[in-house]
């Protein structure tokens, strides 16, 4: 096998969007898991604070990310976590996204945030290791 076909059939990087979305501005935990992403070989976007969905959805389009990491600490997942799914679904990025959420969600709230499209919902001390072998297992198989 030449070098070149060795080379095209390693995997791409997993490209993630670690996205803070509305006014909740604690981003400690977004910075924590970016640095992990980061070191377990992912590329990682940061958001930044304070986003919109319609700019998430945005950066997660124009920067073809694999994995959308969504944190909130507000109490608005409810509320804001459905407008970045639609934003997606819009422009048919949704099937092609693995979507996570990390921060404060009641356990209540868990099921109906994964029926609507979120793969997997982190909390507080969930280990690193299994928030990155999650994603390894996970995310979507792209050319």
């Amino acid at each position: 096998m030449s070098a070149d076909t060795e080379r095209g059939q390693q995997q791409r990087t997993i490209r993630c969007l670690i996205a803070k979305v509305g006014l909740d501005g604690h981003d400690r935990g977004a910075h924590v898991i970016a640095r992990a992403f980061r070191d377990a070989g992912f590329e990682v976007i940061y958001s930044g604070l304070h986003r919109a969905p319609e700019e998430i959805v945005q950066a997660a389009v124009q920067e073809d990310v694999d994995v959308l990491g969504i944190s909130i600490l507000s109490g608005a997942h409810n509320t804001l976590v459905p407008k970045i799914i639609d934003g997606l679904k819009e422009y048919d990025a949704f099937e092609d996204t693995l979507i996570l959420v990390g921060g404060i969600v009641p356990d209540e709230d868990r099921p109906e945030l994964k029926e609507m499209g979120v793969s997997e919902v982190f909390g507080p001390g969930t280990p690193m290791q299994e928030t990155i072998e999650f994603v390894r297992e996970n995310a979507p198989q792209r050319d």
